[in-house]
């Protein structure tokens, strides 16, 4: 089973061990390699082909990444493996569900520029939402042509996670994006995350996957033109796969607390040597937090940033309880309906 054109784009043995040895001859096992909403695309180890979403999500829902067995002659899943990561957002709107990203994924390129859309509160965010998912996160820096001092951004972005690994590259300097290339070896996946026009298909292009296109820079805000529309994977000449995902407009975390905590492990330290356990960090007696930002231990930037994130987090599982406690309401409506038209009926 684990062929040579199955391991180059990612089959292991954490895959092959969960396949049941009976069904093992006639099973097609194949990769989604992109999402259409009505289609799925599925990559296999002798070609890539296309079958309805309902066939393909027979066993659940599937993102890019996903590895599946099939029937070999309607290729119905009868099995999704399961997953060695999962990378998924908060979805737009006030609705708390989620929205898968990726699956299986071994690193995860942060991708920002060194123009204006540099932010380190957005690169925290990112950080969060890859280490939560248990990825391996490396931050690019682009357009370091473009910074007269990128080396500084560099730093700034070190200091974000220990041992955070950070590459200043110009994407459209092939010596420059061939550093990336060691996540990109035989059998790995990588994944692209980041605004759009930040340079992600421009990366992508220079590590191989050349069917993507690129957009040029717009001169009133300092942004890239948006390219990307759908997740997909693509085969890298590098003996890997990628995943280019659309620019993200907007980043709202799930069910993220380890991740928050992990990113801001230093603050979290700080606040446990407050006289009070419930202490708000907002002007109480005794706060480690505030004489922390007071002596310059702490930066301010840094502190907000993970009040946000936090108070984000709050927000969610509140949603989330309210509309589980609305989901019970109306079953227990619908329930005492049923109730009352059974009496009403055995009264006829």
């Amino acid at each position: 089973m684990q062929s040579e054109k199955l391991i180059s784009i990612g089959w292991n043995s954490f895959f092959q061990r969960q396949l049941s040895t009976e069904n093992n001859a006639n099973q097609v096992i194949a990769r989604v390699s992109a999402h259409y909403g009505s289609q799925v695309l599925l990559l296999s180890a002798e070609t890539e082909f296309r079958v309805p979403v309902q066939l393909a999500e027979a066993m659940g829902e599937v993102t890019v990444g996903d590895w599946l067995a099939l029937e070999p002659v309607d290729h119905r899943t009868v099995q999704r493996l399961e997953r060695q990561s999962l990378l998924y957002r908060k979805a737009p709107g006030e609705e708390v569900k989620p929205q898968l990203i990726a699956a299986n994924v071994d690193t995860i390129f942060i991708v920002s520029s060194c123009n204006d859309d540099f932010n380190l509160s957005r690169i925290e965010r990112y950080l969060a939402l890859v280490l939560q998912a248990e990825v391996f996160p490396v931050v690019i820096l682009t357009k370091a042509d473009l910074h007269e001092n990128p080396a500084e951004l560099r730093r700034e972005c070190e200091q974000l996670y220990p041992g955070l690994l950070v590459e200043t590259i110009n994407a459209l300097n092939s010596e420059e994006t061939t550093n990336l290339l060691h996540w990109c070896g035989p059998g790995k996946s990588v994944a692209l995350l980041g605004s759009s026009g930040v340079g992600k298909s421009t990366i992508a292009n220079a590590l191989g996957a050349k069917d993507l296109a690129t957009g040029g820079i717009r001169e009133d805000d300092a942004k890239g033109r948006h390219t990307t529309t759908s997740r997909s994977l693509h085969l890298l000449s590098s003996g890997g796969v990628l995943v280019d995902n659309p620019g993200m407009r907007e980043l709202q975390l799930p069910a993220c607390e380890e991740g928050v905590a992990e990113v801001f492990d230093d603050v979290l330290e700080i606040a446990q040597r407050c006289r009070f356990y419930n202490c708000s960090h907002q002007g109480d007696a005794g706060c480690a937090i505030e004489e922390a930002l007071q002596a310059g231990e702490l930066d301010e930037r840094r502190f907000f940033s993970f009040m946000k994130l936090n108070a984000e987090q709050a927000h969610n599982s509140r949603s989330l309880a309210e509309r589980r406690q609305r989901g019970k309401e109306t079953t227990q409506f619908h329930k005492s309906v049923q109730r009352a038209n059974r009496e009403k009926r055995g009264r006829q």
